[in-house]
């Protein structure tokens, strides 16, 4: 009986496929015995300049030509990236006929006694210029913060009569807000800048609307 034939025996594109591999196999390639030892490359070929050695001699003429030469360091000068907001403290302007130091016109809106720093910056925007932009803010910004003080010290007053605690809290209010306004003539004074963000609009309006007498 004929051994049936398995579904991959046979090869549709070529019939003598697995005879041909078969074949192949069979056949043992002899390489070629060598000893193992380690082939040696060839030497590179030298294609640099060897660096030179400069004697004595040609060392002290390149020394005496260069070497010493004095060289003076190139002095860096800080750029600003701000601009100068700074001022001579110390310069004078007119207020009428009265001549004051810019620092003492900068500080006194914000003098908290009386009506010292709201009079003060009232004249201050009435006869100093609008070229003089620093002096004329910190005058509206003085008059603004007091107002502001003495508002609500005039309604905790009027609550004082009706209660102690009012009265308590006007009391201490009085005392923060003068510290507070001292503490805004000083730096004022040195010329450091004070932003109230609170009274920045009654700021910006006096500002504008005290024009300087001309």
């Amino acid at each position: 009986m004929a051994k049936a034939k398995k579904k991959f025996d046979t090869n549709p594109l070529d019939p003598n496929f697995p005879e041909e591999v078969k074949a192949k196999a069979a056949t043992t390639t002899v390489l070629q015995n060598s000893d193992g030892s380690t082939a040696k490359f060839a030497d590179p070929v030298d294609t640099e300049v060897q660096t030179r050695k400069f004697s004595e001699a040609e060392f002290g003429a390149f020394n005496s030509s260069y070497g010493n030469q004095e060289t003076q360091p190139i002095k860096y000068q800080a750029q600003k990236l701000y601009a100068d907001d700074s001022h001579d403290k110390s310069r004078s302007l007119n207020i009428g006929s009265i001549s004051l130091p810019e620092n003492i016109l900068l500080a006194l809106p914000y003098i908290p006694f009386g009506y010292i720093g709201l009079i003060a910056g009232i004249i201050e925007l009435i006869f100093i210029p609008k070229s003089e932009p620093r002096v004329r803010y910190h005058a509206a910004q003085g008059i603004a913060a007091n107002l502001g003080v003495f508002i609500v010290l005039y309604v905790l007053g009027i609550l004082g009569w009706a209660s102690d605690l009012a009265s308590f809290a006007g009391s201490i209010f009085s005392v923060v807000t003068t510290i507070m306004l001292l503490i805004f003539a000083f730096k004022a004074w040195q010329g450091k800048p004070i932003h109230i963000e609170t009274v920045q609009d009654l700021t910006d309006w006096l500002e504008d609307k005290i024009s300087p007498h001309k």
